[in-house]
C-alpha cells in the first residue's frame, strides 16, 4: 500500500454563520421521511463529535508528526464547529414543536458516561475511526446525486459545510489510530460496535422525529418508496463494507475532495477560512 498522510488533506476553519429562520418542516423537498433521516442523524452529531476529539485527544501526546499534530488541531475545530451549528438548527426544530433534548441527553450520556466507563481509550478511537469512515462516505451524497437538490437552500448549505469538512479531514483520526494502535483486528472491532450503535440509534431518532408528525401511513410508505429508488442509501453502506474491511484500507484511496473543491471556494469568499494555531 502506497503511504497516505493526514498532510494530503489541509484541515482549516471555516465557522458557519447562516440561520434557519422559516425553514419548513419537512424541508426535504416535502418528505418527512428523508428530512427526519437526515435530522435524527444530526441529532448524533454534537454528542458524537466531541466523543471524536476526545478519543483522538487522548492519544495526542504520542504524535510526534508535527504535520499530523497541525492536522489535529484543524479536526478539533471543524468538529467543534460542526457541533455549534448542528445546535444552531436544533433552535429550529425546537421551534416546530419536535421534542428533541430527551434524545439529545440520551445519546450525550452514551457517548461520554457509558462508553467511558466500559470501552476502553483505543476501541473509542477505533469506533471513532469508523464512524468517520461513515460520515466521510455520506458526505459525498449530496454532491453528487440531484436529489438533494431539493432540501431547503439554508439546511442544504449546512450539509454541504459540514459534508465538504468530512471529507476534509477524513484521514486524521485514521492515521491517528494506525500510528499508536495499528491493529487490523482492533479496527474491526471498532467498525462492530459503532455499527450497532449507529444504525440502531439513527433509527429510533428518525422514528421518534415521524411519530410526533402522525402522518398518514400512506404518505410515509410512498415518501419511503421515493427515497428507496434512489439507491444511493444501498449503495453507500456498500461502499462503507467493501471499502474498510480490507487490511490495507486507508480513507485517501478513495479521493472525494475533488467534489468539494468548487463549494469551499464560493464558501470561503463569504466566510474566509484560517489555519488553526
Amino acid at each position: 500500500m502506497q503511504p497516505h498522510h493526514a498532510s494530503e488533506r489541509p484541515v482549516r476553519i471555516r465557522p458557519f454563520r447562516r440561520g434557519f429562520a422559516g425553514v419548513s418542516r419537512h424541508w426535504f423537498g416535502g418528505n418527512a421521511v428523508a428530512t427526519h433521516l437526515v435530522n435524527g442523524l444530526n441529532l448524533v452529531f454534537p454528542s458524537g463529535e466531541r466523543f471524536f476529539i476526545q478519543s483522538v485527544r487522548h492519544y495526542e501526546a504520542r504524535i510526534t508528526d508535527p504535520v499530523l499534530r497541525q492536522q489535529i488541531r484543524g479536526f478539533y475545530a471543524q468538529e467543534g464547529h460542526h457541533g455549534h451549528a448542528h445546535e444552531l438548527f436544533f433552535e429550529a426544530l425546537r421551534q416546530q414543536g419536535y421534542a428533541i433534548d430527551g434524545p439529545l441527553r440520551f445519546v450525550d450520556a452514551l457517548l461520554h458516561r457509558v462508553a467511558p466507563r466500559v470501552m476502553p481509550p483505543a476501541l473509542r478511537l477505533s469506533i471513532t475511526v469508523a464512524l468517520e469512515h461513515y460520515t466521510a462516505l455520506m458526505a459525498e451524497l449530496p454532491f453528487d446525486h440531484p436529489y438533494f437538490e431539493r432540501i431547503d437552500p439554508a439546511v442544504r448549505e449546512l450539509l454541504l459545510w459540514h459534508a465538504a469538512e468530512e471529507i476534509e479531514h477524513k484521514a486524521v483520526a485514521f492515521d491517528v489510530l494506525r500510528t499508536v494502535a495499528p491493529g487490523h483486528a482492533l479496527r474491526l472491532a471498532g467498525f462492530a460496535v459503532a455499527t450497532a450503535f449507529l444504525l440502531p440509534i439513527w433509527g429510533t431518532l428518525t422514528l421518534s422525529l415521524l411519530a410526533h408528525d402522525d402522518l398518514p401511513l400512506g404518505r410515509l410508505v410512498a415518501e419511503l418508496r421515493e427515497l428507496a429508488g434512489e439507491r444511493f442509501v444501498v449503495e453507500l453502506f456498500a461502499d462503507v463494507l467493501r471499502e474498510y474491511l480490507p487490511a490495507d484500507f486507508h480513507p485517501l484511496q478513495r479521493d472525494s475532495y475533488p467534489r468539494v473543491v468548487e463549494f469551499l471556494s464560493r464558501f470561503e469568499a463569504a466566510t474566509p477560512a484560517r489555519w488553526p494555531s
